[in-house]
């Protein structure tokens, strides 16, 4: 275990990018943009991160458009915020840390009222669950010319966040986001080439990849979703992610779960119904949030590990860097991890509860984490101050 766990903590490249250890923090989106600008909280929560040891901080939610957001305070990327992110990015450089940017797009599934259309777009006409209670019951379809501007948004977002500082920058191709939403035949109901076979769901997530690889000489990672918890399984989730190994995906992270369709699974522990509740303003919201619950918020009990077979599968299956994501909380588990081969480790809220987890861990074979992955932490993610584990 010792030599394992003296692996976690050793130095890494990714994609030729050094970095003083092999963990990295998760995105957890931040909720600290008001007005969709990034503030000093933002920079202040990343560089405390960075100060406690992690070896990369990724930047959650960073919305290639306006239309992209998932609500209205949540930033995309322009020109008129790169100041604030440059010093957000020379904080986290000054603490020996590097910064990952997670690039995003909300398509069908949003409750960002303040959009360029009448309704948001994803691969096909459905009902938009998240924004319903706002008033944005539908979403429709995208054009042809609506995915070539889409690819293009990707590639001038990821040039500007180069030109900004970030160090690598990973794209969301899972959680129920735009590029998953093609990629899933039930929100997928094309008939054209974008629709389908997997081979053509995939078509727009592999454009956005090689318009972003095009666009920046960063590594480039992609969290997906090996099995969305809808039924189907992950032999899917392993034939896509072969296809981003061979299209020059530099890393993969290999979550699960959807936030439209199965939340728990991403988590796991107590549920996220009641916090979210809790921190809702909106009362038609929170009446629909009732109504779903017992639906979309599935018993998934916490236990170490818990994506741990489905990584380990993505792993066998591809030649790329591979980072685990998923319940590691211990300086036994992330020995495990690199036991079993994989390159990088992503943690979430762990770091919220323990910010010096990459110190204290690496000094201590029996440290684990306080989370007691309560899932409070999630509740806090829209509430004014950000996300924050509420224990601590």
């Amino acid at each position: 275990m010792h030599d394992h766990l003296e692996k976690v903590f050793s130095p890494a490249t990714l994609a030729g990018l050094p970095l003083r250890n092999r963990l990295i923090k998760a995105a957890t989106s931040e909720g600290m943009t008001p007005g969709g600008v990034p503030r000093n909280a933002l920079a202040d929560f990343h560089a405390r991160i960075s100060e406690g040891g992690i070896g990369m901080t990724t930047l959650a939610y960073c919305a290639v458009e306006p239309d992209g957001r998932l609500y209205e305070h949540q930033m995309h990327m322009h020109e008129a915020i790169a100041p604030q992110l440059r010093v957000l990015a020379d904080r986290v450089h000054g603490a020996g840390a590097k910064l990952c940017g997670q690039m995003t797009h909300a398509g069908g599934f949003t409750k960002n009222r303040n959009l360029s259309r009448k309704r948001p777009l994803g691969p096909s006409r459905g009902f938009n669950k998240y924004g319903a209670a706002q008033g944005l019951v539908f979403c429709d379809a995208m054009s042809t010319q609506d995915m070539d501007d889409l690819v293009q948004a990707y590639g001038v977002s990821a040039q500007l966040m180069a030109e900004i500082g970030f160090d690598a920058l990973e794209i969301h191709f899972g959680h129920g986001y735009a590029l998953s939403q093609f990629i899933n035949p039930h929100t997928n109901r094309r008939t054209d080439d974008y629709g389908g076979s997997l081979e053509n769901r995939m078509r727009l997530p592999l454009r956005v990849l090689e318009a972003v690889k095009q666009a920046v000489d960063l590594p480039v990672l992609g969290k997906i979703s090996v099995d969305l918890g809808d039924g189907r399984g992950p032999d899917e989730g392993i034939a896509i992610a072969k296809m981003l190994d061979a299209a020059g995906i530099d890393a993969l992270v290999t979550s699960g779960g959807s936030s439209s369709g199965n939340p728990m699974m991403l988590f796991h522990g107590d549920s996220i119904a009641g916090p979210l509740l809790k921190a809702e303003p909106n009362p038609m919201m929170r009446l629909a949030m009732r109504v779903a619950s017992p639906f979309m918020f599935k018993d998934y009990p916490y236990k170490p590990l818990y994506f741990r077979g489905n990584a380990r599968r993505v792993r066998d299956a591809v030649g790329c860097a591979v980072a685990y994501v998923g319940g590691a909380a211990s300086s036994e588990e992330f020995a495990s991890l690199m036991a079993d081969g994989f390159d990088l480790i992503q943690l979430g809220r762990a770091l919220l509860a323990d910010p010096d987890l990459p110190k204290e861990a690496a000094l201590d074979l029996n440290w684990r984490s306080r989370c007691i992955h309560c899932n409070e932490c999630v509740g806090t993610i829209e509430a004014p101050g950000g996300v924050r584990c509420v224990r601590v």
